[in-house]
């Protein structure tokens, strides 16, 4: 029982040691990290710059599909019925076009509501008012179940026979192009990320190699007296996830401090289309998740570095 305590009681000496070790580095590695405040500073403004920009492209995605939310990026065709049709000709054509074997839903749009509609996001109330019958007719959002140019042709020829239809527009097209272009756009993102992110690892290898290159003399005394190599490491790792830490805070300041600086112009255009729309920032899950993309590309860079500038060199072996 006594050698099983003292075992015990070594294990945890050692794991509090061990994490003692750790502490005091991480906390070493800040300090000399703030000791050279000007250099620190640019590399890490350099990091933010670096990381931010695709950031900033992701938060102008982010926005870009808040504004398109509504738009499911499927092509629909609206069916404008004939103004004079009765209800009951307009409810057989709905489950004509309800059989439809191209059909996969459809949104049936009455005159009133579509009076009320226009009425809500339009100031010509007074004038809508005046009239002394409704303008609009009944339409029919048709989602084809098949989006080929031929099939969606010859469906818009069929509709447009019936006495009960009065015009067919295939419309919304526009909004495929736009989904494709977010869908380029969110390519673009991550290919520059992962570019701009290589150069972030190219940025803290440098650095880290001229800390090791002023650090020699001190390495090698540590290695001369049995230091391993993972004690080697330590401070160098932690000087690497300082940097990344800093880069991330920086590239988020960068990033929001432009979201205020284009949130006036924004609203501004916004409220000419009569909407209350307002730049939407990183959510607090979504900026921890940066916040740990960012160390993490620190922690890689400086642990490429060591290997490389450390293992090469057999004076410090």
């Amino acid at each position: 029982m006594k050698t099983s305590g003292a075992t015990t009681s070594g294990v945890s000496s050692g794991g509090r040691a061990w994490l003692r070790n750790h502490r005091n580095i991480a906390i070493g590695s800040l300090v000399d990290l703030l000791k050279n405040r000007i250099t620190s500073l640019m590399t890490v403004m350099v990091l933010g710059i670096a990381t931010g920009l695709p950031l900033l492209l992701y938060v102008v995605l982010i926005n870009v599909l808040t504004v398109t939310e509504n738009f499911d990026g499927d092509p629909r065709i609206s069916i404008y019925m004939n103004k004079e049709a009765a209800e009951e000709d307009i409810e057989s054509f709905l489950t004509i076009v309800e059989k439809h074997p191209n059909t996969a839903g459809f949104h049936y749009i009455s005159p009133e509501e579509a009076l009320l509609d226009f009425q809500l996001h339009s100031n010509f109330s007074d004038v809508l008012n005046s009239l002394s019958s409704n303008p609009f007719p009944a339409v029919v959002e048709l989602i084809p179940r098949d989006t080929d140019s031929v099939k969606l042709r010859s469906q818009i020829i069929e509709m447009e026979k019936y006495q009960e239809v009065d015009m067919v527009v295939a419309d919304l097209a526009w909004i495929e192009r736009l989904f494709g272009f977010i869908s380029l756009a969110k390519s673009i993102v991550i290919l520059l990320g992962l570019m701009l992110g290589l150069g972030v690892l190219l940025i803290l290898g440098n650095t880290v190699r001229l800390s090791i290159e002023n650090r020699r003399s001190e390495i090698e005394v540590v290695k001369l007296v049995g230091g391993t190599d993972g004690f080697v490491r330590r401070p160098f790792l932690y000087l690497g996830f300082w940097y990344g830490v800093g880069g991330g805070i920086s590239a988020w300041l960068l990033v929001h401090v432009c979201i205020l600086f284009l949130s006036g112009p924004v609203e501004l255009i916004a409220q000419s289309y009569r909407d209350d729309y307002a730049l939407v920032g990183l959510t607090m899950i979504e900026s921890l998740s940066f916040f740990a993309l960012s160390s993490i590309l620190g922690l890689l860079g400086s642990a490429l570095a060591v290997r490389k500038h450390l293992r090469v060199s057999e004076s410090l072996f």
